[in-house]
């Protein structure tokens, strides 16, 4: 086996080998322990995934007999289908809180650092305080008539409420659907509708910044459309007084007039009022429903993603231990939001299963100034950072100033997650950020995935700027072809996990030594590369169960395309050590002149440039290419837009990625459009590329004016 290191890596490459100081305590102290543990759980998961389970409390164990893990990815051989751990029975919520409290004597210790979007407001929450205030929360649901299998909708902001709520459908075994508190009443209304919820939980507002945001005006708007369709299940609405609204005697202040219905409505407080503070779990079979989580679809409907109770639990649990090297002293901050899976997973139930401490904010990274990321990372002391590529180059843009500011020598292991992130960003948040001294967990998943499938180790793997790395534990990645050819050594395709030949498929048991380190270094004797897309060729404990209600739009999504294989949908490719990098989504992939090109390629080139801060790339219609390269580009402070800047962007591009790649047009772009999470709408900027002028619903946008910028600067001439 060939450890990837200075020898291996092309000359322009560097390699950042684990920092010496993290090895002797960590979970996976080298890249051999990596191997060895890879190795078991591709040979052994029963021994595997059983010494994991073993950590965790169970009413009942599995059915003797039957293999830890079944299922079957060709949809040529029937129904797509995977169990894990079947006829055991558990409650996350019960394994989150009542085991650190009672076993484990982790009552006094802090669960969250609550930061408010003012830092004014805060509070420190405990294990026993949480586990007595979901328990009254489960009760009130009990009460209100929600059961096992019910679907509740969450519609909050990131307040501790959020993560109550959720923990409360876990514990009484209803489905929570959490949905982004930025959504519009139509999209918060269509997935009330597609999961059929009785319940939704919301909050009367919101501070954005310093913006003041009408929650529970655009629930009721939600709930009055779902009544126009004529298929309204929501029989109550509980309504969380928002901490930054209340009046000194706590109740709700006159800053917004707050609707009401008293028939449906309730104050999450009077409803809490006087419940008891002890509910007893429902113990639940390993394959029942987790949760729903809506992900964006092809189609424009929302792909109700369903994960289940033991599966989900074991594979957060795990990433979180060991991607980020977890340790009972670290402070752990990731910037997400709950309404996205990042947060569901490495917020909530990742964290809360390792007993750790985290900071749950509910701020932007710019308010009330730009180093507010900074000034919380000092004043918890936080040591873990996860945050996504496009608030590292927000950030970058104000430079090195703000950040020495603050002590940031707590920080020991740094993340990003959401998009592949540019070696521009990547250098500066290692260099600057970190210090030069803590690397960067550059992590590839998805909603479906459940947790982390590619990702380094912080003390085992050696790190590529921009490179995800490698596969986790359980997770066998492959690349294939556009014409289903699955592709050896140095590729570049889809990305793809794929199952073997017999028609119903247990996990792997016998894997032999030799095939596997040939596996992780069989990348080493290709000499050419092609790009194509990541799949994979077996499910691992966390992997999406099912489309909520529409299980032909499941397998018709992830199966069909390669029968036999898990479709990402995402282009990949495999360098000559074996790493795997993320080249976009193969819908953001540009056709020009018939070659394939990557945005996520194309940005890179440009942030490179010193001027450029952020780079969004997509395509235009052109009447010889096909396609061309419509770019824009937000620069640094100070900077001017000129013609001279352009040739130099286009001699850039060029150089990096060659003459076809060359941008036909480069827009300035103030700021680019984006969603309150940080995404960046490719469709409302492929529509001004275009000059398209019905947009649609711009709702999600965190600053709708930027449309209005982009048009009045759009270009009608090749740059």
């Amino acid at each position: 086996m060939v450890v990837p290191g200075p020898d291996h890596i092309e000359e322009r490459e560097r390699v950042y080998p684990p920092p010496e100081e993290l090895k002797a305590d960590a979970h996976v102290p080298d890249f051999s322990s990596y191997l060895a543990l890879y190795k078991k759980s591709i040979e052994e998961p029963e021994e595997f995934w059983g010494n994991v389970a073993d950590e965790f409390y169970w009413d009942s164990r599995p059915t003797a007999g039957h293999p830890i893990l079944q299922y079957n990815f060709d949809v040529t051989k029937g129904n797509v289908f995977v169990k894990f751990m079947e006829g055991a029975k558990t409650n996350l919520c019960y394994n989150v809180l009542d085991r650190n409290v009672l076993e484990r004597n982790f009552g006094d210790r802090v669960a969250y650092h609550w930061e408010g979007n003012s830092a004014d407001h805060q509070q420190d929450i405990t294990y026993s305080q949480l586990l007595k205030h979901v328990c009254r929360c489960a009760n009130v649901l009990r009460l209100m008539g929600v059961k096992k299998g019910d679907r509740v909708a969450i519609y909050l902001p990131m307040v501790p409420e959020l993560v109550c709520s959720m923990l409360a459908c876990a514990r009484i075994g209803a489905v929570h659907s959490v949905v982004f508190a930025g959504f519009s009443a139509d999209s918060l209304c269509e997935r009330i509708l597609d999961a059929q919820c009785s319940v939704l939980v919301t909050a009367d507002g919101v501070y954005r910044g310093d913006k003041l945001i009408n929650l529970k005006q655009i629930a009721n708007e939600a709930l009055e459309r779902c009544r126009e369709k004529g298929s309204s299940t929501v029989q109550k609405c509980v309504v969380v007084r928002h901490y930054a609204l209340r009046t000194n005697t706590g109740e709700a202040s006159n800053k917004l007039q707050t609707p009401w219905d008293a028939a449906v409505d309730v104050w999450w407080d009077e409803a809490l009022d006087g419940v008891c503070d002890e509910c007893e779990p429902e113990w639940l079979e390993a394959e029942d429903p987790l949760f729903i989580l809506y992900t964006s679809g092809s189609t424009g409907k929302p792909k109700g993603v369903v994960h289940t109770v033991a599966g989900y639990m074991l594979y957060t649990a795990l990433t979180f231990k060991y991607v980020f090297d977890y340790h009972f002293d670290d402070v752990y901050w990731c910037t997400a939001d709950i309404g996205w899976i990042t947060g569901h997973s490495y917020i909530t139930y990742g964290p809360l299963a390792n007993g750790a401490t985290s900071v749950l904010f509910e701020g932007i990274p710019v308010y009330p100034h730009v180093g507010r990321f900074w000034e919380v990372i000092e004043k918890y002391r936080v040591s873990k950072f996860y945050t996504a590529p496009t608030a590292i180059r927000l950030l970058m843009k104000y430079g090195r100033e703000p950040l020495l500011k603050y002590d940031l020598s707590s920080l020991r292991v740094l993340g990003t997650v959401g998009e592949p992130i540019n070696p521009e960003a990547w250098h500066w948040y290692h260099e600057v950020v970190g210090q030069g001294r803590c690397p960067i967990v550059d992590t590839f998943w998805q909603t479906e995935t459940g947790g982390h499938v590619l990702t380094p180790l912080p003390a085992a793997t050696a790190l590529k700027p921009g490179s995800a790395t490698l596969p986790f534990f359980g997770v066998q990645p492959s690349i294939m072809s556009e014409l289903g050819e699955e592709l050896e050594g140095e590729a570049e395709g889809y990305l793809h996990r794929s199952s073997s030949q017999s028609e119903t498929h247990c996990w792997p048991h016998t894997i032999s030594t030799t095939l596997l380190f040939t596996y992780l270094s069989m990348c080493l004797v290709a000499k050419s590369t092609i790009e194509h897309t990541l799949v994979f060729r077996s499910p691992w404990p966390g992997i999406m169960r099912t489309v909520y209600g529409n299980q032909e739009r499941f397998e018709t999504t992830y199966f069909k395309k390669f029968p036999g294989f898990y479709v990402t949908g995402d282009g990949c490719r495999r360098d000559k050590d074996g790493y795997y990098w993320i080249t976009g989504r193969i819908d953001d992939m540009l056709n020009v002149s018939g070659h394939l090109l990557s945005t996520a390629e194309v940005e890179s080139a440009l942030t490179e440039h010193d001027s450029v801060a952020e780079a969004a790339v997509v395509s235009r219609p052109h009447a010889v290419k096909g396609e061309c390269l419509y770019c824009f580009i937000t620069l640094k402070d100070s900077t001017e837009f000129t013609h001279t800047l352009k040739d130099e962007l286009k001699k850039q591009v060029r150089e990096k990625i060659g003459p076809i790649a060359t941008p036909d047009f480069i827009q300035n772009a103030p700021g680019l459009p984006k969603t309150r999470s940080g995404k960046i709408m490719r469709r409302v900027l492929r529509q001004i590329a275009r000059n398209e002028k019905d947009l649609g619903d711009l709702s999600t946008l965190a600053d709708p004016k930027v449309v209005e910028v982009l048009f009045s600067q759009r270009c009608e001439a090749a740059a």
